[in-house]
């Protein structure tokens, strides 16, 4: 009896499964079952995206007031095109966004690369004056605008003060001048982002071998020589990366010159975004600013792949 009893196998534990879903997933790979969770979500992002780029497309060439729902829409071709097109408006305010991106890309450039090579020799309190330098993005842009229009006040704005202590020209009316203000949008938005660059030159730097520049030394290469050679080729696909991604930004940036000079004086810093939110949602003319919005996307679009075509040579 005993014996019987020790030799009874012990019943098996069932664990509860559901049998018709374990069946259906044995039958699937690794990158269908992926592709099912990430699906649904990725239909709904081009869902939301892909939408509002057909609908703009088609009310470009329609003449559509939003302010004027129950008009009658009528189908006028590519007679907003041909407008804009023809406008000499409206390529002022290309250049004038033109003038805002080269040139704050290429201040940003400059100083966020000498910031990452200065903070990167390692001296005692770098950590400190990283996160000093890091402070300006993390601001609103609207922020910002609004903290630099104090600061260039021409009678109680202390950048005024400092020009007129080093050169003594007096009160200094940066954002009325029209020929001082394009100066101003590039000056604070060097100021803002230049920490943005210098971080991911940063983030190069810190990716050279060590033994690169120990085979440098034992060849007696100069600094000059250790830069060109070795730094700027291996930093030099960051820095190209950071350029993509703000001169992109910046092509579109708002509101940050809306704070700081509305457009003006007249229309020297009216942006190609700001003019095109001044037809939309001030004078209503729908069709025409969505086929402006049309133009400006193709032009980023296309400048952006030949960029990306460039930054894939660089990295190969």
């Amino acid at each position: 009896m005993t014996e019987q009893t020790m030799s009874t196998p012990a019943p098996q534990q069932r664990t509860a499964t559901a049998p018709g879903l374990t069946g259906r997933l044995r039958g699937l790979s690794d990158r269908a079952i992926a592709w099912l969770f990430i699906g649904p979500t990725m239909l709904l992002l081009l869902a939301i995206n892909i939408f509002p780029l057909i609908w703009t497309v088609y009310l470009s060439f329609t003449n559509y007031r939003a302010n004027q729902p129950g008009r009658e829409v009528k189908w006028v071709g590519t007679r907003n095109y041909e407008r804009l097109l023809g406008s000499e408006d409206i390529w002022g305010y290309l250049q004038a966004t033109a003038h805002f991106v080269v040139w704050t890309m290429l201040l940003q450039v400059i100083l966020g690369l000498g910031l990452a090579l200065l903070i990167n020799r390692g001296f005692r309190t770098a950590s400190f004056w990283t996160t000093l330098i890091l402070i300006p993005m993390m601001l609103s842009p609207a922020v910002v605008g609004t903290f630099w229009t104090y600061i260039f006040q021409p009678q109680t704005g202390i950048f005024s003060y400092i020009i007129d202590w080093f050169a003594g020209t007096g009160a200094l009316d940066m954002i009325g001048a029209p020929h001082l203000a394009p100066w101003t949008i590039v000056i604070v938005d060097t100021w803002m982002w230049t920490p943005y660059i210098m971080l991911l030159c940063l983030a190069g730097l810190r990716s050279i071998p060590p033994y690169l520049y120990e085979a440098a030394e034992i060849d007696r290469a100069n600094a000059l020589q250790k830069f060109w050679y070795i730094t700027l080729p291996r930093v030099l696909p960051f820095l190209m990366l950071a350029v993509l991604f703000r001169g992109i930004e910046n092509f579109k940036m708002f509101d940050m010159v809306v704070e700081l000079t509305s457009g003006g004086p007249g229309s020297v810093t009216e942006l190609a975004s700001i003019n095109l939110k001044r037809e939309a949602f001030e004078n209503w003319k729908t069709g025409y600013s969505s086929a402006f919005a049309i133009i400006l996307f193709v032009t980023v679009f296309g400048l952006g792949n030949i960029y990306v075509k460039a930054l894939n040579r660089v990295k190969s």
